[in-house]
């Protein structure tokens, strides 16, 4: 299996780090802060922060047999970082807690793609990536009770799915769950399995594997850091904000 680095993606995932920041900082400061709070709401904003959703998750599942042999260790890492950002926002914000947010997503993606690698290797890639982005598109709206597309109601799923508390992290929150960062399992994790086709597709190609070497200046570093500027950007941003307002 090729091992190599490709800078391409670490500058990818450096520039979508980057646009996180940006974006958390102006949330803190339009709806922290309450300087415009129908700033979250407009739809621009909407698709900005689910297109950096996208790419990470996406982006995630592509690299995972880059780092097969280290894959148990970083999903047990980003769970327990996952843990720990919990705890601290429980302390330190009790009304925007934060509960299966993206590092406990990505956490346990990791860890339960080593038991279905040895199945999903054997599944034709562009079969298993169009499959994944169809039921990524379906299942997106879990969380509102249905299976579809957009607003299309194909599937209403039982309200008794919703009353268990155990299967909040599989998409299916109870009433009264709050979250300031929730990624359940589903919908996203047929997107990280669509990341995981794409690279079994992108690995058989020369000339890919060739442009994804080059790097982009400055993004290519950052995207290799991401862990840690996701764990502690907001504790700045909310310091700036501090200092700015007060």
């Amino acid at each position: 299996m090729d091992k190599k680095r490709y800078l391409l993606i670490d500058g990818i995932r450096g520039l979508a780090i980057t646009n996180m920041v940006i974006l958390h900082f102006l949330y803190d400061v339009h709806i922290v802060y309450g300087k415009n709070p129908a700033w979250y709401s407009q739809p621009h904003i909407r698709i900005w922060q689910q297109s950096l959703c996208l790419a990470f998750v996406f982006i995630a599942g592509f690299v995972w047999q880059l780092g097969k042999a280290n894959n148990f260790r970083r999903g047990v890492f980003f769970n327990l970082c996952g843990l720990a950002i919990s705890v601290v926002t429980l302390v330190f914000a009790p009304t925007e807690p934060i509960w299966f947010g993206v590092l406990n997503f990505m956490g346990c993606a990791v860890l339960f793609m080593i038991p279905l690698h040895k199945v999903m290797c054997k599944v034709p890639p562009s079969i298993g990536m169009i499959v994944s982005f169809i039921a990524f598109i379906l299942f997106k709206n879990v969380q509102r009770g249905y299976l579809g597309i957009g607003e299309t109601k194909l599937l209403i799923l039982s309200k008794s799915l919703y009353r268990i508390k155990v299967l909040a992290p599989f998409g299916f929150p109870y009433p009264g769950f709050i979250s300031y960062d929730y990624f359940p399992m589903f919908p996203w994790l047929f997107l990280f399995f669509a990341g995981y086709f794409f690279y079994l597709i992108f690995q058989k190609q020369d000339l890919w594997k060739k442009v994804a070497s080059k790097k982009i200046p400055m993004f290519s570093c950052i995207g290799q850091k991401t862990v840690w500027i996701y764990l502690f950007h907001q504790p700045i941003t909310m310091l700036v904000c501090m200092l700015l307002f007060h």
